[in-house]
């Protein structure tokens, strides 16, 4: 059972900016709600096929999951795959798809979540995470947009 959602934010920056601001994990702790820590796995510039360990504080414990850049066409599309096997959740897949598309003066941002290999329980209330996936994913977006926007309102001062 596939269990899909759906967010959409509009930024007002330029596409490339949010790009890369969805891949810049050392500004991540800039913006990120609940981030502990990211561990790199691999060195260099952000590539298909990178990795990382992603910490964050929820309801006060920390979790830690492991992500691998499965897709990347800069600046349109970045594919990221969470394996829950791997991490703090124990079990599922999360697949995380960011399309970028500029408009006149922003770029909007919609992120197309799947979430698979659910079982059991988990399988059961799985639309309820949805929800709860959709809305943490919402605060994430907000998060990003509002540091990218105040970050191109200073450089633009400079």
């Amino acid at each position: 059972m596939t269990i899909r959602f759906e967010v959409k934010k509009s930024m007002q920056v330029p596409k490339q900016k949010a790009y890369e601001g969805l891949l810049d994990l050392d500004s991540a702790k800039q913006w990120m709600q609940g981030l502990v820590r990211i561990e790199r796995l691999d060195e260099g510039a952000i590539d298909e096929g990178s990795e990382w360990k992603e910490t964050r504080k929820i309801f006060g414990k920390e979790a830690t999951e492991h992500f691998e850049v499965q897709e990347l066409r800069e600046p349109d599309k970045i594919v990221l795959r969470c394996d829950g096997t791997k991490g703090t959740t124990g079990k599922g897949e999360y697949v995380f798809t960011y399309t970028l598309v500029s408009t006149t003066d922003q770029t909007e941002v919609t992120l197309d979540g799947e979430i698979n290999g659910l079982t059991g329980l988990s399988k059961m209330f799985g639309k309820m995470m949805a929800g709860t996936f959709k809305k943490a994913c919402a605060k994430d977006l907000d998060a990003l947009k509002g540091y990218l926007e105040k970050k191109t309102v200073y450089e633009i001062k400079e």
